[in-house]
C-alpha cells in the first residue's frame, strides 16, 4: 500500500500547477465523446472510464490492412498477440499484463465469450476484421463483471450493423518478396451487403483467404549424419547444444473463410431485438517434405541411424466453427435491461499426427486422427437502475454449461483423414457456473467517482472421463466437483482538470480449470506423458493499477499506468519422472509493469504515436519445481514497443509503423537463451508500411510491405520474412 500512496502522491502533486499551465497553453479542442461499454457494462465516456481502455476503430483497422482479427491489436500497450508463423498460426493466442496463457484472457463479440470449452482459447482463423465495428481492449482483473478467463483484462469485439444500404468488395494478392521466407500465392477476397429499412436492419458477408505458405516447421536432429552424407546444416538447440538441421516438412498451406449472418429490429428506441449467426472455417496442411542431405552418388536420403523418414513429415488439421447468438434490450423506466443468449458449437475440430514407426514414410502409411468436439452455451441477464441521484447500479446473473469430447483413432494411411480405425484414446467432460454480479457507480464529486462491484460464480465440473485402451485401471470416471469465489472491485476515477484523468483500482479475478486440464493426456513423439489432473481448483489474481491520462497542447495525448498482480494456484505441469509430467496447482507468481503511450495529430493528416510496456515477472512458489523459482514466467516478453506514423490527405494514406517484442522463454527455468535457432522466441523489431489511394468516390487501391527490411528471426517456428500485398476495394 506504501507503493501505491507514493505513486499517487508522485502523480497528482506536479499536475496542480501543470494541469493550470496546460489550460492556459492550449487552445480547447472540440470534440465528440468517445464511448465505450466493457469497463462498467452501460455506456461510459472513454476518458472517465474506471480503467486503462484501448478502442480500436474500423477506419482504424481498414487502413492499416489488417490481415487477421488478433492482429489489429498488435500496436495496443499491455497486449502480446502469440503469432509465430503468419496466417498459418493455429496456436495464436492474446494475452494482457503480463498473464500468460489467452485462457486468461476473456475474448468477447458482442457481450458473448468466445473462449472455448475444450482448453479456454479463441480460434482467430476465419474471424474476418471487415466484420468489426471497433474493439475495446480493457486491461485488470473483471472477473467482477464478466467472471472466469477475465484475469489479465477482456478484450470485446463488437460487430457492425448497417444504419443504411451498404456494400464492400475486398480483393487482394500478395507474396514473399525474397526466397521462399513469407506467405507465397496469398490471396483474400471479402464481399458484404447490409441495408436498414424502418426498424430492421440486416448484414450479410463473406470472406476468404489461402496461402501456399513458406517452411516453418525444421526437422532439427541430435544425432550427427554419419560419414558420406552431406548437406546438413550445423546448428543448436535453445540451450546451445549441439544439432543438426537436415530438411523441414515443406510449405505450410492454410485456407480459412467466414459466413455471417446478423439481423436487428427496433421495437422502439429503446427495445432492440439481434440475431446473428457466425461460421468459421480453417484448414492447414504441409506440402511435400524436403531433405538437404545427399549420399556420395547425390541422391536423397531420408533415413539415418535412429533418425526415419517420418521425422519429415507434418500432418494437416481443421477445424469448423458456429456460432449462434440473441440479444435483446429494452427500458422499462427506469431500468435498463440486457439479455443475451449464445451457443458456440465446435461441429468439427481434427487433426493428424503421422506415426511413428519406420512404417510412415512420406507417401503414407500409419498415424493417428484426433478429434475434440465441443459446445459452450451462455446466457447472461443484466439490469441498470438509477438511484439517489448519484449513484447508477448494475446488476444482474449468468450462466454457462460447456462439454468437450476428445477421441483419437488409428489411421491405416496418415494421408488420408477418412482412414480411421479402432478408438485408442478418449477424454472427455463437462462443467457448468452459475454466477451472480452487482456494480454501484456513485458519484461522490462532480469530478469524482467510485465504482465497487463485487461477482459469485460457483463453478462444478462432471462426467469427467477418460479411456486410453488396452491400458489396465481404465476407462476411469470421475464424480462432481465444485468450487465458490467471490471476486471483488474497487476504482476511483478523478478528473482534477478538465485534460486531466486519474484512475486506481484493485480487485480479484480467477479462473476455472478447463476440461483439457482436468482430463486430457496425451503423450508426445518421444514418449513424455504429459498428465491432466481431475482434482485441480481455480487459479486467482489480486491485482491493481494506478493510471493517468493527460491531455497536453492541441492534437497531444499522453497515458501511463503502473500495475500489479499476484497470482496464486497456477495451473502448471510438474515433472514427477523424466518422462510423466502433470497440471498441478503449484504456483505463486508476480508481474509487475507499466505501460506508457502518447500520440501527435497534425491538422494537416500526420499522427504519430509510440507505446511502451514493461511486464517484470517472477515465479515466487512453484512446488511443481523449485528450480523455476525467481525465474521469469514463460511466453511473457519483458518489454515491448510500437512506434509508428500515418499521413492522410485528401485520397492519400500512408503509414509506416514498427514493432519491438524482447526475448520470451518457454523454459520454466529460463534456459532457452540461444537465439535464431529452430523453438527459440528471440526478440525483433519489424517495420511495416502501407500505401492507399482513393482512384473513385467508392473505390481504394492499397499496397502493403511486411517486415520491410526484412528482419529474420524465429518464433518457435521460422518468422514470416519479407512481403507484399495488393488489394482493391470497392465500397458504397
Amino acid at each position: 500500500m506504501r507503493r501505491f500512496w507514493a505513486m499517487m502522491i508522485f502523480l497528482a502533486l506536479p499536475l496542480n500547477g501543470f494541469g493550470s499551465w496546460m489550460v492556459w497553453a492550449e487552445e480547447k479542442e472540440e470534440k465528440l465523446e468517445e464511448m465505450v461499454v466493457t469497463a462498467t457494462r452501460t455506456e461510459k465516456e472513454l476518458e472517465i472510464a474506471p480503467a486503462s481502455v484501448t478502442v480500436i476503430k474500423k477506419e482504424e483497422i481498414e487502413k492499416r490492412g489488417v490481415k487477421t482479427l488478433d492482429s489489429a491489436l498488435n500496436t495496443t500497450p499491455g497486449v502480446f498477440n502469440r503469432r509465430g508463423k503468419g496466417l498459418m498460426d493455429v496456436l495464436s493466442n492474446v494475452t494482457l499484463r503480463g498473464i500468460p496463457g489467452e485462457a486468461r484472457t476473456m475474448v468477447m463479440m458482442d457481450g458473448v465469450p468466445l473462449n472455448d470449452a475444450y482448453v479456454g482459447n479463441v480460434v482467430y482463423g476465419g474471424l474476418m476484421p471487415e466484420d468489426i465495428e471497433r474493439i475495446e481492449v480493457v486491461r485488470g482483473p473483471f472477473s467482477s463483471l464478466y467472471g472466469g478467463y477475465a484475469m489479465g483484462g477482456v478484450v470485446h469485439l463488437i460487430s457492425k450493423m448497417p444504419e443504411k444500404r451498404e456494400f464492400t468488395f475486398k480483393a487482394g494478392y500478395g507474396s514473399h518478396l525474397k526466397g521462399d521466407e513469407a506467405m507465397d500465392d496469398y490471396w483474400k477476397g471479402y464481399l458484404s451487403y447490409g441495408d436498414r429499412f424502418k426498424g430492421f436492419s440486416f448484414f450479410v458477408s463473406y470472406g476468404y483467404q489461402a496461402t501456399d505458405g513458406y517452411p516453418t516447421d525444421y526437422n532439427v536432429q541430435s544425432s550427427r549424419p554419419p560419414a558420406g552424407i552431406t548437406g546438413w546444416i550445423p546448428t543448436t538447440d535453445t540451450q546451445g547444444a549441439i544439432r543438426y538441421l537436415i530438411g523441414h516438412r515443406g510449405d505450410n498451406t492454410w485456407w480459412d473463410d467466414s459466413l455471417r449472418v446478423r439481423a436487428g429490429y427496433d421495437f422502439s428506441k429503446v427495445t432492440k431485438l439481434r440475431l446473428s449467426f457466425l461460421r468459421q472455417r480453417y484448414e492447414y496442411d504441409y506440402d511435400d517434405p524436403v531433405t538437404y542431405l545427399r549420399n556420395a552418388a547425390g541422391a536423397e536420403v531420408w533415413s539415418y541411424g535412429t533418425v526415419r523418414e517420418r521425422t519429415f513429415i507434418g500432418g494437416g488439421g481443421g477445424r469448423v466453427l458456429n456460432h449462434y447468438n440473441v440479444g435483446f434490450e429494452t427500458e422499462v423506466s427506469p431500468l435498463k435491461i440486457k439479455f443475451s443468449l449464445g451457443l458456440q458449437d465446435v461441429e468439427k475440430n481434427w487433426y493428424v499426427t503421422p506415426g511413428t514407426t519406420a512404417a510412415t514414410t512420406r507417401f503414407g502409411g500409419p498415424g493417428t486422427r484426433n478429434e475434440t468436439l465441443s459446445q459452450n452455451y451462455h446466457g447472461d441477464l443484466q439490469v441498470t437502475v438509477p438511484l439517489f441521484k448519484r449513484n447508477l447500479l448494475t446488476f444482474g446473473g449468468s450462466f454457462r454449461y460447456g462439454w468437450a469430447n476428445t477421441e483419437e483413432h488409428d489411421l491405416i494411411n496418415w494421408k488420408d483423414e477418412d482412414s480411421k480405425t479402432r478408438l485408442v484414446y478418449q477424454s472427455k467432460g463437462k462443467d457448468r457456473t452459475y454466477a451472480f454480479f452487482l456494480q454501484d457507480e456513485i458519484m461522490i464529486l462532480e469530478n469524482l467517482t467510485a465504482y465497487l462491484g463485487v461477482r459469485f460464480d460457483r463453478w462444478e465440473t462432471f462426467d469427467g472421463y477418460v479411456n486410453q485402451a488396452g491400458t489396465a485401471g481404465y476407462p476411469k470416471r470421475y464424480g462432481a466437483r465444485d468450487a465458490r469465489s467471490w471476486s471483488p472491485k474497487a476504482a476511483l476515477v478523478y478528473k482534477p482538470f478538465e485534460r486531466t484523468t486519474l484512475r486506481v483500482s484493485g480487485g480479484k479475478a480467477f479462473r476455472s480449470p478447463t476440461t483439457y486440464d482436468l482430463y486430457r493426456t496425451w503423450v508426445s513423439a518421444a514418449g513424455t506423458t504429459f498428465a491432466a489432473n481431475p482434482d485441480l481448483k481455480p487459479e486467482t489474481t489480486l491485482s491493481w493499477d494506478v493510471g493517468i491520462d493527460q491531455g497536453l497542447w492541441k492534437g497531444a495525448r499522453v497515458r501511463a499506468a503502473y500495475f500489479e498482480n499476484y497470482l496464486k494456484d497456477l495451473i502448471y505441469r510438474k515433472t514427477v519422472t523424466p518422462t510423466y509430467r502433470e497440471f498441478h496447482n503449484a504456483g505463486k507468481a508476480e508481474v509487475k509493469g507499466v505501460e506508457l503511450e502518447g500520440e501527435q495529430r497534425f491538422d494537416f493528416g500526420l499522427k504519430l504515436f509510440a507505446n511502451f510496456t514493461y511486464n517484470d515477472t517472477e515465479m515466487k512458489r512453484n512446488e511443481a519445481n523449485p528450480a523455476s523459482e525467481g525465474k521469469k514466467l514463460t511466453n511473457v516478453p519483458e518489454r515491448m514497443f510500437n512506434v509508428g506514423a500515418d499521413f492522410e490527405k485528401g485520397p492519400f494514406y500512408a503509414s509506416l509503423i514498427g514493432r519491438y517484442v524482447s526475448k520470451r522463454f518457454t523454459d520454466d527455468q529460463n534456459r532457452d537463451r540461444v537465439n535464431r535457432v529452430y523453438g527459440s522466441h528471440d526478440p525483433f523489431f519489424v517495420v511495416d508500411a502501407r500505401l492507399s489511394y482513393k482512384v473513385l468516390k467508392f473505390a481504394t487501391l492499397s499496397l502493403s510491405i511486411d517486415n520491410l527490411f526484412d528482419k529474420d528471426y524465429f518464433w518457435s517456428y521460422k518468422a514470416p520474412g519479407r512481403s507484399w500485398f495488393g488489394e482493391v476495394l470497392v465500397k458504397f
